[in-house]
């Protein structure tokens, strides 16, 4: 490509992110959040960096026209924001942290849930020719966006305008944005998690596994089997997929639902601890001021508080 190209393409990617920026600002308005009537889509904004938030990211595309965001998968970080998109390809347990946002240029957000069912139709589609997968395991990657890619969002965002749309258009669309996803430079990702009989996809078996069953014991030999993979093949495929052991991912699943719980539930330490799966009240403590900085009571009135 020449430098005159190179420009043009550079130019017109800024263009269509400012233009992104304004239709988020504007189908949100003053609020922070906003659920659209398209299933999955969901628009952030904020005037200030937020405290780190611990929570689970869906399969998902994220992208942040405006501002920057931290968001951290076991001890890996992810910084981006304007031109890079972050991909998630299964559930996982991540502290989101939004970095840089003023009452001036506020942080704003496209998060756009995935349907892996519809990633497998499109990999089945016979008039779809997609490029031949690379290597890579992890759940969660960084992309540099394209035009065709912000093109797809923009029009996606564009149906809020005309809701009668949204139920026919709104599927078409989506299915653009995820052949876009496949067929960019991350799109293995998607398509190692959504092929059966490829590694990825098998250690997704296990990771969902874990995710619905995470009050329970932790036996890897039988999260082995039930990947059918060997204990040691296992914990190498885990840990590329979601950056942590099995039992590390265990661990931030039980703190994180404990302390939903002791927030909504308005239970106290020790019952959510026996309720996500700890036997000892005082491990819990330990392991719940280690990841959150503060003991759970310290914790939960703090949020409360700030809410």
């Amino acid at each position: 490509m020449s430098m005159n190209n190179e420009k043009k393409d550079t130019s017109r990617l800024d263009r269509l992110l400012d233009e992104l920026a304004g239709q988020i600002d504007r189908a949100i308005g003053g609020g922070d959040k906003l659920a659209t009537r398209v299933n999955g889509l969901t628009l952030y904004r904020s005037i200030a960096p937020t405290a780190p938030n611990p929570c689970t990211y869906e399969p998902s595309l994220l992208i942040i026209p405006q501002g920057r965001k931290r968001v951290d998968l076991g001890k890996q970080s992810y910084y981006f924001g304007r031109s890079t998109f972050l991909l998630t390809s299964i559930e996982l347990p991540i502290i989101s942290q939004v970095s840089v946002a003023s009452m001036k240029t506020p942080y704003l957000a496209f998060f756009l849930r995935l349907d892996m069912g519809m990633v497998r139709e499109i990999l089945h589609t016979e008039e779809v020719n997609l490029p031949a997968p690379l290597v890579g395991e992890r759940g969660m990657v960084l992309g540099e966006l394209s035009v065709e890619l912000l093109t797809s969002c923009s029009r996606l965002l564009e149906l809020l305008a005309t809701p009668q749309d949204i139920p026919f258009l709104g599927k078409l669309l989506q299915r653009e944005i995820v052949y876009r996803l496949l067929q960019g430079t991350q799109g293995d990702r998607l398509r190692s998690i959504a092929s059966r009989g490829d590694q990825s996809y098998k250690t997704a078996k296990a990771v969902s596994w874990l995710r619905e069953n995470f009050e329970k014991p932790l036996q890897v030999d039988h999260l082995a089997s039930i990947a059918g993979m060997s204990r040691s093949t296992l914990h190498h495929h885990f840990r590329g997929l979601t950056a942590m052991s099995p039992l590390q991912f265990q661990k931030q699943l039980r703190l994180q639902t404990a302390r939903q719980k002791m927030l909504s539930d308005e239970i106290d330490a020790a019952s959510a601890a026996f309720e996500v799966g700890y036997e000892s009240p005082s491990q819990f403590n330990r392991e719940y001021k280690r990841f959150f900085g503060k003991p759970p009571i310290r914790d939960i009135v703090a949020l409360r508080a700030s809410a």
